[in-house]
């Protein structure tokens, strides 16, 4: 099955250094595969920002948009990789969780994987919601309210969460189904 065209659509990925490298490249690729403009965000004046790649750093990626000038309008939905270093810095940025919220709010498609959920849990939107995660964020997501799976991925309306590298595919096509839906 072909993915649907979503050429004009835009998708914000926040992200900073550490990220899990695949967890940012391949829905950003499977993304504008489909059609879709991305822009990578990072706090700071970074021009861009250095991915983890298993056990060592890995690839820098560019950095089209500063958080500071990042506005959910611009955008369709927002895509939070995951790595343990990059969330972990994101929680503690306020223009980062205010995004997040402000995605929220906009009731537009909002996607985490692997420790991204831990930003979610920051911005207060996951009690009484279905997400997944790396299985080691279970007990912070339930302690915060939400009713963790093992999935591969879980959809709860417009919140969208994976586990790992391995569940990218899935994750990747419940975004892109996702868009496809609110853009009709």
């Amino acid at each position: 099955m072909s993915s649907p065209d979503l050429t004009g659509l835009r998708v914000a990925i926040l992200a900073t250094d550490g990220y899990e490298q695949s967890e940012l490249t391949e829905p950003k690729r499977l993304l504008e595969q489909a059609g879709v403009q991305t822009d990578v965000i990072a706090p700071g004046g970074a021009t861009q920002i250095r991915g983890w790649h298993k056990k060592d750093w890995g690839d820098a990626v560019k950095v089209d948009v500063a958080l500071r000038d990042a506005r959910v309008d611009d955008y369709d939905a927002l895509v939070l990789p995951g790595g343990v270093m990059n969330p972990d810095k994101l929680r503690l940025e306020p223009a980062a969780i205010a995004l997040i919220k402000a995605f929220d709010d906009a009731g537009k498609p909002l996607a985490a994987i692997c420790h991204g959920p831990w930003t979610l849990i920051d911005a207060g939107l996951v009690k009484n919601r279905k997400v997944t995660s790396w299985p080691s964020l279970r007990r912070d997501l339930e302690n915060a309210g939400a009713q963790w799976q093992d999935s591969e991925v879980v959809r709860d309306g417009q919140l969208i969460t994976s586990r790992k590298p391995d569940d990218i595919p899935a994750f990747a096509a419940t975004i892109i189904d996702a868009l496809a839906s609110a853009s009709m």
